[in-house]
């Protein structure tokens, strides 16, 4: 076992960045370079190009947002993150959001663990530019990403779910202000 992981530096450039479901993920640091301990990604993103609802069975998430802004559906709640402050979605929790502008946000993911799926899910970046005219989820395979995300611990929220357990969220695929 991996006790003390390598000292490195490193930013958000094309070799460590990857085009997923509409919007750019930057490995900063991976699973793998922390013994599974966490992992940090900055993520570049638009309205439109949200994941559905979903929980995490091992992971908590802490997403720092450094521009744009959030609307997060969590324990019953719904609150709007700007640029500046801090969500913590605890893991066992159903949660969704919609990205209600450009967005650009840090997430610690801890444990780590998280990286295959989100590998399998998007292709490598050919700049740092957020793509256009790509598949997002709401055109994507639904069954495809839940099968993948359930090798992963984490469980897609079917609507009626979605409906019980997170009940002010709008809906998945809802347009929202932009």
């Amino acid at each position: 076992m991996n006790t003390s992981a390598d000292f490195f530096v490193r930013s958000a450039v094309t070799e460590t960045t990857r085009s997923y479901m509409g919007g750019l993920m930057t490995f900063l640091v991976t699973s793998a370079e922390t013994d599974n301990r966490l992992m940090l990604l900055e993520v570049r993103t638009v309205p439109g190009a949200e994941p559905p609802p979903h929980l995490h069975y091992n992971e908590d998430e802490v997403f720092y947002i450094l521009e744009g802004e959030l609307e997060v559906y969590c324990m019953g709640q719904v609150r709007i993150a700007r640029a500046g402050e801090t969500i913590f979605l605890p893991r066992n929790h159903a949660h969704a959001f919609y990205f209600l502008s450009p967005i650009r946000f840090l997430a610690l993911v801890q444990p780590g663990g998280l990286d295959g799926y989100f590998e399998t899910m998007s292709n490598p970046a050919t700049s740092m530019e957020i793509p256009s005219n790509v598949a997002t989820y709401a055109d994507s395979d639904p069954a495809a990403a839940i099968a993948l995300a359930a090798k992963y611990g984490v469980k897609m929220l079917t609507p009626e779910e979605t409906a019980e357990l997170l009940p002010q969220y709008p809906g998945f695929g809802v347009p929202r202000r932009g």
